[in-house]
């Protein structure tokens, strides 16, 4: 069975590792949100890719879920010390990353080049995709102002108040070399347990700029379990806009997109509401082990679909 799965951020990388664990990697191809990225002390930084990449190539810090495991900080102690800016995290392995990437990007290589190359290097052997080579940005509208993403995020560590979201760039983007071939070549989209609005969202507005034709199987794994997210700020973002957070809002975030949806053992009062098929498993994924048992069972549930 070929898979493509939509992944960003922690939750997405996990999902994404679990299925690579159990699929033959020419079987599965991963494409990754780059609404998120920016640019910071120079650099060009692309955290959801990194994050998926580091996941999958057993590099990533297993406590955090983001950056790299036996990191040092200090090229960011030094910035700080000598008065520039610290709020986002630069350890020095992953600093490493960001400068590569930005000298092949200023020499004109694409990011889906360059992508190709660092998961060559780091043993990566399914095959990762941005989901465009031209910028998208992710604005968060807010009630402090329209904020790039990173900014809300870390730099504010999500306290404005959410008002709605926008994707600067968007009108450019096409979706990046291999895209296309690998969702019309795929038995099924797996959505990951990634954030509908900043993580997903991204993704799936470039593809409706293609002509791309999509499987009949499209399954989404829920981000939220018990009304509450794992990491990140999603269930505050539904909850500032006004929509009870729960996996029920996710399957309605999607609706018209899927024909499956994955939601947790807690949230099995929820399952007669979808109108759709569903399967209630454990989603909440702390070992390497629940990776893969999620993936299997995402799988599996794929083929009962009709």
């Amino acid at each position: 069975m070929k898979i493509v799965a939509l992944a960003g951020g922690v939750g997405g990388a996990k999902l994404a590792h679990g299925l690579a664990q159990v699929l033959p990697p020419q079987d599965l191809t991963v494409i990754v949100n780059t609404g998120d990225d920016f640019e910071h002390l120079g650099l060009s930084i692309s955290p959801d890719l990194d994050t998926v990449c580091y996941t999958l190539a057993g590099l990533a810090n297993f406590e955090t879920g983001w950056g790299r495991a036996d990191e040092s900080w200090n090229a960011i102690a030094n910035v700080k010390r000598l008065g520039g800016p610290d709020w986002f995290n630069l350890g020095d392995q992953d600093l490493g990353t960001h400068l590569e990437r930005t000298r092949r990007l200023r020499e004109g290589q694409s990011l889906s080049q360059v992508t190709r190359d660092f998961c060559q290097a780091w043993g990566v052997d399914v095959t990762v995709l941005p989901m465009s080579n031209q910028p998208v940005r992710t604005i968060v509208e807010t009630d402090q102002g329209d904020l790039a993403f990173q900014e809300y995020f870390v730099h504010r560590h999500c306290e404005p108040q959410v008002k709605g979201f926008r994707f600067d760039g968007l009108d450019q983007a096409e979706p990046a070399p291999g895209v296309v071939e690998a969702i019309q070549s795929a038995d099924a989209i797996v959505i990951c347990p990634s954030n509908p609005w900043v993580s997903v969202d991204p993704i799936l507005k470039v593809l409706q700029r293609s002509t791309v034709q999509m499987p009949r199987s499209i399954v989404a794994v829920s981000p939220i379990i018990g009304g509450q997210t794992v990491k990140g700020p999603a269930a505050k973002m539904y909850t500032e806009l006004g929509i009870q957070p729960s996996a029920l809002a996710v399957s309605e975030h999607y609706r018209g997109l899927l024909s499956g949806f994955v939601l947790d053992e807690v949230d099995a009062d929820l399952a007669p509401q979808i109108p759709i098929p569903t399967l209630v498993t454990n989603t909440l994924m702390k070992s390497l082990t629940d990776r893969a048992a999620l993936a299997r069972a995402v799988l599996h549930f794929i083929e009962t679909l009709p």
